[in-house]
């Protein structure tokens, strides 16, 4: 027990958020109840961020009733590539990534494994059902465009689409990291189940630390290609993306998920009300100091979205 007591104070003082804290310090008191369909409901994001013009995975369609998976071979009719996905599914839970229709007419994903038609119905039905929804509610299924892999990722994520969480607060960018895909995560940008989280300068858009399961790493588990100092590229568009996306939720602490499109650039995924505190491990800092620095800011630097980002790249 005394052992336990003092790894709590050893975190406390490296200014490891807990998510104890995270809940009644900042979720609570900064994210309205009344604000949370739009980052829940990936549709609602989409439709909020197409009407701000800012950048988003196109959507090619929306299955939201069972009677509609029939007319799914239709919507999907002579598109090679392309992305399913749940609106109010969590962890990339139910996400199935299209690379490629076989002359046969199964689809390929991008972990290589193969789907029939029948099986790509059942999936929708499924998702429809609400198996991978945050509360097991009713869901609808997004048909989106797959995103293409930026070539500055090419010997960090051979097996699928990276993704960088900023954390917002106060419309503050104050905390990144880079999510990169591996053969255990089964291609996805998942912490949990095995993707690399990096961490990333927010001054500066470079890798500065790099973590798999809680464990520090140098280097790829997969390619072997060096983690510490890589370039995220476009970085500028990037946190100028997530801080915008975060005045459009209309909370005041969040994840925003931002994918980079080889050729459409930074593009918003989504938006998590509930931000996950692995991005500390993956960047080998506490969030605390930098939100205390962040209330520490006088007023004007709140004034706008512009002046916010500039708040942070003065501070990190």
């Amino acid at each position: 027990m005394r052992r336990w007591f003092a790894r709590a104070r050893a975190l406390h003082a490296r200014g490891v958020l807990g998510i104890n804290q995270r809940n009644g310090a900042f979720v609570l008191p900064l994210n309205p109840r009344k604000h949370y369909p739009r980052v829940d409901d990936k549709l609602l994001t989409k439709r909020l961020a197409e009407e701000r013009a800012l950048p988003t995975p196109r959507l090619l369609g929306v299955i939201a009733y069972q009677h509609q998976v029939r007319d799914l071979p239709q919507l999907l009719a002579d598109r090679d590539q392309f992305v399913l996905k749940p609106a109010r599914g969590s962890q990339g839970n139910g996400i199935v990534v299209v690379t490629h229709v076989e002359a046969d007419g199964r689809y390929r994903r991008s972990s290589g494994a193969l789907l029939t038609a029948l099986q790509l119905r059942q999936h929708v039905s499924n998702t429809l059902s609400g198996i991978f929804s945050l509360r097991g509610d009713a869901d609808a299924c997004l048909i989106e465009q797959r995103v293409i892999l930026h070539p500055a990722f090419s010997d960090l994520a051979r097996f699928g689409i990276p993704d960088i969480r900023v954390v917002v607060y106060r419309g503050v960018p104050v905390m990144a990291m880079c999510r990169l895909p591996t053969v255990a995560s089964d291609g996805r940008a998942n912490l949990h189940q095995g993707a690399i989280g990096v961490g990333i300068a927010i001054r500066s858009g470079r890798a500065t630390h790099a973590a798999v399961h809680n464990e520090a790493v140098t280097h790829h588990v997969d390619t072997q290609a060096p983690l510490v100092g890589f370039q995220v590229p476009q970085w500028d568009a990037v946190l100028s993306l997530a801080v915008r996306a975060a005045e459009m939720s209309g909370l005041g602490y969040l994840g925003v998920d931002i994918v980079v499109d080889a050729q459409h650039g930074p593009q918003l995924l989504e938006l998590n009300a509930r931000p996950g505190l692995a991005i500390q491990i993956a960047n080998n800092e506490g969030l605390l100091p930098r939100l205390r620095s962040t209330d520490a800011l006088p007023p004007a630097a709140f004034a706008t979205w512009s002046d916010r980002l500039a708040a942070a790249r003065d501070l990190f």
